[in-house]
């Protein structure tokens, strides 16, 4: 019986959580082989660490799981016409489409998220409705075959719901125990609705100036977005 084919697509300046996450729930999964890869097995920088021995993601001929991580890399990726074929390829065969924070971005810009529920990180999340996706504020968002975690920690929750659709609720509480996964966050801080007024504003004010470059960026991947598959 050949094994569950769960494929990471990784980019310059990648969030590390958003696939690193994941990857620690996922290769619990039973049968599942968890590939790492890059556009030509190059090594790929993320927030200060290096991640060398990956895969070539052109090599890789078909996935089960198709999991894509954000990033502020995310913004060039999706207009990376090379790195998006293969993620179009990669994700027209696969039986889940996933992501983790601005990975529901590059999905988009694959095709594969127009009138589709899908979550993202909150500061980006209207970003994908130039690609005609249906944004979602939940943590973890369903929506057929296709699976989306919000920003970067949500991943991991993401993680245990694919774990629980792969192997069985128990198994993955049995997982989840094992990792003694019990968020217990020292502030209430997580979500815009839950910090506080300055926070929230000390938060955006850092983040504007990248606002504008991401929205002409998705608007513009928007704007060449071919169908799925293509």
């Amino acid at each position: 019986m050949s094994k569950l084919q769960i494929v990471i697509p990784l980019y310059p300046d990648v969030t590390h959580l958003d696939f690193t996450g994941p990857h620690q729930v996922l290769s619990r999964a039973p049968g599942a082989e968890v590939v790492v890869a890059s556009m030509g097995g190059a090594d790929v920088a993320a927030e200060g660490l290096m991640f060398t021995g990956l895969a070539d993601l052109a090599a890789i001929e078909r996935c089960d799981i198709l999991c894509v991580p954000g990033g502020l890399g995310a913004t060039d990726a999706m207009l990376d016409e090379a790195f998006m074929r293969e993620i179009r390829r990669l994700g027209a065969g696969a039986t889940y489409l996933t992501s983790v924070c601005t990975g529901s971005l590059i999905l988009a810009a694959g095709g594969f998220l127009r009138g589709k529920r899908a979550a993202c990180h909150w500061a980006w999340r209207d970003l994908l409705l130039p690609f005609g996706a249906i944004v979602d504020g939940g943590r973890v968002v369903r929506d057929g075959n296709i699976i989306t975690g919000g920003g970067v920690t949500a991943g991991i929750d993401f993680a245990f719901v694919l774990l629980a659709e792969l192997a069985g609720e128990g198994f993955a509480q049995a997982v989840q125990l094992g990792l003694e996964y019990a968020p217990a966050p020292p502030f209430n801080a997580g979500r815009p609705e839950l910090a506080s007024a300055q926070v929230l504003a000390a938060y955006n004010r850092r983040m504007e100036p990248l606002m504008g470059v991401r929205r002409a960026a998705a608007e513009e991947a928007a704007r060449r977005l071919q169908p799925a598959g293509a």
